[in-house]
């Protein structure tokens, strides 16, 4: 899967397979039983949660959540898998509660500035602060940018495992 020149902070990926759901799922029922030191998987009816564990687990590693859906292709039933990279789910939220906060103040001040514009007032601390905000959302893009980066040798690894388990 090719990562780097993507714009989506959360790769993902799509896959159909000429087996039921109950199959697939059996695979990684399987392989949980024995699941090589510094993986965990989390199995329920049609998703699994399958992420880095222990020593080599940072703020920035990887999850991988994997979707299943039964579909019907030409009389065959085939299973749909969908699969996205992604950042812990505290990390993610984290960033997404940023956003909102930095969207909340830009809006907040854009309202302002179109006020003081309307009531011939200076406009300067307002525009500076809508330029920080602005600032800061790029700000935010690359350091999701960077922790990507950082988490793309362990995004291989449980790509590795992925197609090891579905083999």
């Amino acid at each position: 899967m090719e990562t780097h020149n993507e714009i989506r902070l959360r790769p993902r990926f799509y896959m159909d397979i000429e087996e039921n759901i109950d199959l697939v799922r059996q695979k990684f029922v399987d392989y949980a039983k024995h699941v090589p030191p510094g993986f965990l998987i989390k199995i329920r009816p049609n998703h699994i949660q399958f992420s880095i564990q222990g020593e080599k687990q940072k703020y920035w590693s990887p999850h991988l959540s994997i979707e299943f859906e039964e579909k019907e292709i030409n009389n065959k039933t085939v299973t749909h898998i969908r699969g996205l990279f992604g950042p812990a789910q505290t990390l993610w939220t984290f960033f997404v509660f940023l956003h909102f906060i930095i969207a909340g103040i830009l809006l907040v001040f854009l309202m302002f500035a179109y006020s003081n514009w309307m009531l011939h007032q200076s406009l300067k601390g307002d525009l500076m602060v809508i330029l920080l905000m602005v600032i800061s959302w790029g700000l935010l893009y690359f350091i999701g940018r960077q922790t990507r980066a950082n988490g793309y040798g362990q995004m291989e690894e449980l790509e590795r495992e992925f197609y090891k388990i579905m083999k």
